[in-house]
């Protein structure tokens, strides 16, 4: 049960990824300066990847039956607060926004690292 929530999750996070790549093509140029979209992309492209590891995460769960919840969960807290913070920055430029940013990588890496942990358990 818990994998297919996970699965709605990185369904959810990677539709939002496209659409958010989809409205800076078309949305945002105009609006961004052309470093602004450089920061808006890594955002998409950190956002979508990391989807993809949150699907990939959940079916392996399902598969094996062992327990990916702590690394799932670094991995959406980091997209949220990583990807989300740099939306949120550009689109509204709230500073206070800036400081989550390198608290979702350390929770992206928090989520590569636990599962380095739960792949050295396994072996």
């Amino acid at each position: 049960m818990k994998e297919q929530l996970w699965i709605a999750v990185a369904s959810l996070s990677g539709t939002l990824a496209v659409v958010f790549g989809a409205f800076a093509a078309h949305a945002l140029r105009a609006r961004l300066t052309a470093e602004q979209l450089v920061t808006w992309n890594i955002a998409v492209h950190y956002h979508l990847v990391h989807s993809v590891v949150l699907l990939a995460l959940a079916l392996y769960a399902a598969a094996s039956t062992r327990s990916t919840a702590l690394p799932s969960a670094f991995f959406a807290a980091g997209i949220l607060l990583f990807s989300g913070s740099l939306y949120g920055l550009l689109l509204t430029g709230q500073g206070w926004l800036g400081p989550l940013t390198p608290l979702g990588g350390f929770c992206l890496v928090g989520g590569w690292l636990s599962l380095l942990v739960l792949a050295v358990r396994e072996g």
